[in-house]
């Protein structure tokens, strides 16, 4: 049986925390799983001066999507430049994403439904009536809307449906 692989598949590039890392992430999505565990040979390990024997990647699924994590080094840093959205249908899914997300995470890095977790990557948790109320032919409505999430770090579907009239 020949298992077709998803195109695109984001990679996460921790300095050493991968395998907490996707615990804590398969923790929180439903339909999340952990997969292949490859670990450092120790050829591997002296090239990217990482023990024998300790965890290089790790391919697991949230929500039913492939990822990879790889503890590659204090190299490379997350940044706000690339961060995953999760669409939310309601305020209950919301309000789970964000505080478990947002567990140990940085409370400055907050605004607009966006978050960074403990692991430095960040989110952006958003309603699905959101890009609709923004794309909203009425300028007006879309204007108070947009001015209502400004404010906003959580956001909050009522807020944004009350601000858009």
């Amino acid at each position: 049986m020949t298992v077709k692989l998803q195109r695109v598949r984001p990679c996460f590039w921790f300095d050493d925390r991968a395998e907490e890392a996707v615990a804590f992430y398969t923790m929180i999505f439903p339909d999340s799983s952990i997969g292949r565990v490859v670990r450092y040979t120790k050829e591997g390990a002296e090239v990217a001066g990482r023990p024998a024997g300790s965890v290089m990647s790790i391919a697991f699924q949230l929500d039913g999507q492939d990822y990879t994590a790889l503890n590659g080094g204090p190299l490379f840093k997350f940044s706000e430049a690339l961060s995953l959205a999760i669409h939310c249908e309601t305020q209950a899914e919301v309000d789970h994403y964000w505080e478990r997300l947002g567990e140990g995470g940085d409370p400055k890095a907050q605004q607009c439904g966006w978050l960074k977790d403990q692991f430095g990557v960040s989110w952006q948790v958003v309603p699905t009536l959101l890009p609709r109320l923004l794309g909203d032919m009425d300028p007006e409505r879309a204007r108070r809307t947009a001015t209502a999430m400004f404010k906003m770090k959580k956001l909050d579907i009522e807020a944004l449906r009350a601000a858009a009239g």
